[in-house]
């Protein structure tokens, strides 16, 4: 917003929303859409797509499921979201696949990732977590890594690119609007503007495939196969 551009947010609820556009003072509305819902998210597709279209979309929602009203909960259930998934992987990973999927074609894509996906399993066979011992942590890595490999497997299909609070912000700014040489690339993990190596299955091409396959059958909806111009 100061430097000049058209802002839209988001709230997963009406009062966040409105939260949202009182701290972000002259961003034009605030859209509404809860990711733990696919029904929500489509309809959030759905507004973004009549709010647009879009410069750029930041993907920086999350959850990290271990903790409750600020207290750590290391044996907490397994948290579930209304479709019948593990509300991490949802909120984390599969929402932001299905409002990549849904809005029309921006012309650039930044995903908010975190160092802890060092820490995660290139594991898809018990995406849900209803084989094994629940761990919120381990979910959070998890999704982490997958949110890479997602954004990974995007840019091969798609032309795109992709701490401190305040200098995490400045990166996802930067990406998002930048002209410089260093920020129009695609297919890399920044860390405070400056390019990180990444968990190597994120590169790792049939990971990708399978993780997209996955997010595919869990939403009813197909990554497009490019981006119109």
């Amino acid at each position: 917003v100061k430097l000049g551009h058209d802002v839209v947010l988001h709230g997963h609820d009406r009062h966040r929303a409105e939260d949202a556009m009182h701290a972000v003072l002259g961003a034009r509305s605030a859209l509404v859409g809860d990711l733990a819902s696919i029904e929500e998210t489509r309809a959030l597709a759905e507004q973004a797509n009549a709010a647009g279209p879009f410069q750029a979309v930041i993907h920086n929602a999350g959850v990290q499921s271990i903790h409750n009203a600020g207290v750590y909960r290391p044996n907490a259930p397994r948290p579930e979201t209304v479709d019948g998934l593990e509300d991490t992987f949802a909120v984390n990973t599969l929402a932001p696949y299905l409002l990549t999927a849904l809005i029309t074609s921006p012309q650039r894509l930044v995903f908010l990732t975190s160092d802890l996906h060092q820490g995660g399993e290139p594991d898809l066979s018990d995406l849900q977590w209803r084989q094994r011992p629940w761990s919120g942590s381990q979910a959070y890595a998890n999704s982490k890594l997958f949110v890479l490999a997602l954004v990974f497997g995007v840019a091969r299909h798609w032309p795109q690119a992709p701490d401190d609070l305040e200098q995490g912000v400045e990166t996802q700014v930067w990406l998002a609007v930048s002209a410089e040489r260093d920020a129009l690339v695609s297919q890399k993990y920044f860390y405070h503007k400056q390019i990180r190596s990444a968990h190597p299955a994120a590169s790792d091409v049939n990971f990708q495939n399978q993780l997209l396959d996955a997010c595919a059958r869990l939403t009813g909806v197909e990554l497009p196969s490019a981006v119109a111009p």
